[in-house]
């Protein structure tokens, strides 16, 4: 597996791969913030609208290939504020399905905490379904639990579920 960091360009130019990855997660039932009725041409604008954040320098994002496929992909979001500059937000950590087992999502999040530590962050903050596989990486790779925060967000079914909120503090390297 290979992990690239991508530029808006690269990120539109593999749209299509980014929105099958998206549709996998979200019919795999993992809560992202989509539902089940996702298609998609909603997926593919979603990961055009990326490309603009990505461009002004307030996300990055990283993709895992397998051979020419796209297998997976995390994000850093970066706040705007002078007064948070010394963090980010792990965003869509996602892994395609036939992909998983084999490391790629603990890769990917070591990937993303050594990048925002390179660039001078020292806390990386998120949050995730509550008792998800996810949870579980987070949790295994010396994420800290804040809490939880009860029906925050819906299921890709449409139930609401709790929400655990992680934090990790970093070295700035």
């Amino acid at each position: 597996m290979t992990t690239i960091r991508l530029d808006a360009a690269g990120l539109l130019a593999r749209v299509e791969e980014f929105a099958g990855l998206l549709l996998d997660t979200v019919h795999g039932g993992a809560s992202v913030g989509f539902l089940a009725t996702l298609d998609r041409e909603e997926a593919v604008g979603w990961w055009r609208g990326r490309a603009a954040e990505v461009a002004a320098g307030r996300l990055a994002v990283w993709a895992a290939h397998d051979g020419d496929r796209v297998v997976g992909t995390v994000g850093l979001a970066f706040p705007d504020k002078p007064n948070s500059r010394h963090r980010a937000e792990l965003v869509k950590l996602m892994v395609h399905r036939d992909a998983r087992g084999r490391g790629l999502g603990r890769a990917l999040l070591a990937t993303a905490e050594r990048a925002a530590a390179a660039c001078g962050v020292t806390l990386l903050h998120l949050d995730t379904e509550t008792d998800s596989p996810a949870e579980h990486l987070y949790r295994t790779a010396g994420w800290t639990r804040a809490g939880v925060i009860p029906d925050y967000a819906a299921d890709p079914a449409g139930a609401l579920r709790p929400t655990t909120l992680y934090y990790r503090r970093l070295a700035a390297g």
